[in-house]
């Protein structure tokens, strides 16, 4: 299974989905772009340079193989109780990160400190869903900031149980711009989130190269 063989799909026009649409795009990547906010995809679809086409939450899901869901995890909760048996089959890349404002300006877990996202949303998805973790250990300024970084790319670690959707996940975070490694499986999702030991706000505090992530693994 390879990238051409796949629609990929964007879900959610918010500041974690537009910068992955931005950095897909500048990589010559075409995909489905879809959110809440219609208008807010089509205006993003239409500085992309024609590799993003604008269309519903629905027909996204409908053509889509590969769907990067950017949503906060409720929304990601409900978007999976609405679809359904209707994801059994794709790959599903999960960016969320289980966190919330904690009311004085920053932020707070919003579920159980040894708890993952990545987990809870792949135990709720139908039989034959597949789950990647990736694309949300850098913030939306550092993915802006740090793709295509040269000489040495900057690192978007990933978590997958299935091999093969694993490799494709890791084949689009090459054409946005960065170097993919792979953390393990889904049981290490809670590294790669926030405040996990492998986050950008976490022990890790920044962008990582390739060397220096794998020291860190």
């Amino acid at each position: 299974m390879t990238i051409s063989d796949n629609t990929v799909a964007i879900i959610g026009a918010g500041t974690i989905g537009s910068e992955i649409a931005v950095n897909l795009a500048a990589g010559s990547q075409d995909f489905l772009l879809a959110g809440r906010d219609q208008e807010a995809a089509r205006k993003l679809a239409a500085d992309l340079d024609g590799h993003a086409e604008a269309v519903s939450v629905d027909e996204a899901v409908d053509r889509a193989g590969v769907l990067v869901v950017a949503v906060w995890l409720d929304d990601f909760k409900q978007f999976i109780a609405q679809y359904g048996a209707r994801l059994a089959g794709k790959v599903i890349i999960d960016p969320s990160n289980p966190v919330g404002p904690d009311g004085a300006g920053g932020y707070r877990k919003v579920i159980g400190e040894q708890e993952s996202s990545g987990q809870i949303l792949a135990g709720l998805l139908p039989p034959g869903a597949r789950l990647v973790k990736a694309f949300g250990t850098l913030s939306a300024p550092t993915l802006a900031a740090a793709a295509r970084r040269e000489p040495d790319h900057a690192v978007l670690f990933y978590a997958a149980d299935d091999d093969a959707a694993g490799d494709l996940v890791a084949g689009l975070i090459s054409t946005a711009g960065f170097d993919p490694v792979r953390v393990g499986g889904l049981d290490q999702s809670i590294r790669i989130e926030m405040y996990g030991d492998l986050h950008e706000y976490g022990a890790l505090g920044r962008a990582v190269t390739k060397s220096e992530a794998l020291a860190a693994i």
